[in-house]
């Protein structure tokens, strides 16, 4: 019999011979016909829509293995880059359970309705009767929304459903067709209200439209709560944006004067030492607005500039007034910032990333130019999923 002994990106999982053995983990055994002989690390998956659901790939995997999993991650993109593992710390696990940020779809076919996510590889929809990986007041809110769209959702109809656990409550956004007219609308302030929905807006390709909303809905971001734009981009769990910002923090350290690019509504901005003066930088319009509003209330010294950090990165000039600068960037990374940041004399970077292939990019032409990565700490937002986040710091002398 041959051993896993790693786990590949995709998570399929190899033998030394380099055989790939699908729903295997390492000190699994494969015998010469195929079977699975199950080692002490292989766990029974938790949801009953596993391997149908495309949610989560590893949850036969257990969390030694999994950790492992994600360090992989991050050692095998360095050395595509021609660079040696860096100086890892140890990973993060968000717990089940704690997921407040939900993609889903539905479909209406004559009278059945599907609600869910998609299938593995495909555009077919799984419909979902649990899933581990949701706050159960989000789950409650998906089964509720069921039979609201059961009504009104027009037949052979698709509708995107995006839902996050703010601080009122649930915020729901529906992109799709939906009547103009009283009963409709009636319909919408009835079912919101009753379900103690914060909000519930209607995007029929025009933009969303605010159909309920109790009262404003914000987050909390550090201590202040930030008004939440449609569609802003707000960590997958509350664990993990905890333990990004505690990871932030200890990473800026003393720093008195720091730049936050691609900031966002302000996870980091916001939640920095008091003594700390802040600028940042964001694309999103909506973004900049809620962030700008919060820490005016807030008496926070933070300056919001509405900036495409792609098109415009901060020039080398901006730059160098900075004690420490935090990079926060989508998963293209952040190529034509690292540009101007690399020649910098000395500083402080602390780089936060969701791909481990443009993360170890980046940090290639930084070390290249002389910047010593210190530690790379692993955040693991998405249980049993591919994905891998990670806080790095970077310094120069």
């Amino acid at each position: 019999m041959n051993e896993i002994v790693r786990l590949a990106a995709k998570g399929d999982g190899v033998t030394a011979e380099g055989q790939f053995v699908p729903n295997s983990v390492p000190g699994d055994s494969v015998t010469d016909e195929g079977a699975i002989k199950f080692g002490a690390h292989h766990i029974d998956p938790v949801c009953r829509h596993f391997s149908i659901c495309g949610g989560c790939q590893l949850q036969y995997a257990d969390e030694v293995v999994y950790k492992k999993f994600m360090t992989d991650r991050i050692a095998e993109a360095f050395h595509q880059q021609g660079l040696s593992a860096p100086d890892l710390k140890e990973a993060h696990l968000s717990p089940p359970h704690s997921r407040r940020r939900v993609a889903l779809r539905a479909f209406k076919a004559g009278k059945k309705l599907t609600l869910g996510y998609n299938k593995t590889s495909s555009h077919q929809l799984v419909d979902i009767a649990e899933c581990p990986l949701l706050e159960e007041s989000l789950f409650k809110a998906v089964k509720d929304l069921r039979s609201f769209l059961q009504k009104w959702l027009a037949p052979r109809s698709l509708a995107q459903i995006e839902m996050t656990l703010a601080d009122q409550g649930i915020d729901c956004l529906l992109v799709m067709p939906f009547p103009e007219n009283l009963e409709a609308t009636e319909a919408v302030t009835a079912f919101a209200s009753e379900k103690a929905f914060a909000r519930l807006s209607i995007d029929q390709g025009y933009g969303a439209e605010t159909r309920w909303e109790s009262e404003r809905v914000t987050v909390t971001l550090g201590d202040v709560p930030v008004a939440l734009p449609s569609h802003a981009f707000l960590q997958a769990t509350k664990d993990g944006e905890q333990a990004l910002v505690q990871t932030v923090r200890e990473a800026v350290g003393d720093s008195r004067l720091v730049a936050d690019l691609f900031s966002g509504l302000g996870t980091f901005a916001l939640s920095l030492d008091k003594n700390s003066r802040v600028y940042a930088a964001e694309g999103m319009r909506d973004a900049v607005l809620a962030l700008k509003q919060a820490a005016g209330q807030a008496g926070k010294a933070i300056f919001v500039e509405h900036r495409d950090l792609f098109r415009r990165p901060l020039q080398k000039n901006e730059l160098a007034r900075f004690d420490c600068i935090i990079l926060d960037p989508p998963r293209a990374g952040a190529k034509e910032q690292i540009v101007n940041l690399a020649p910098l004399p000395h500083g402080r970077i602390v780089y936060v990333s969701c791909n481990p292939a443009t993360f170890a990019r980046d940090a290639k032409n930084l070390m290249d130019a002389g910047w010593s990565l210190d530690w790379v700490k692993p955040i693991g937002q998405f249980p049993w999923s591919l994905h891998v986040e990670m806080v790095g710091l970077f310094t120069k002398k």
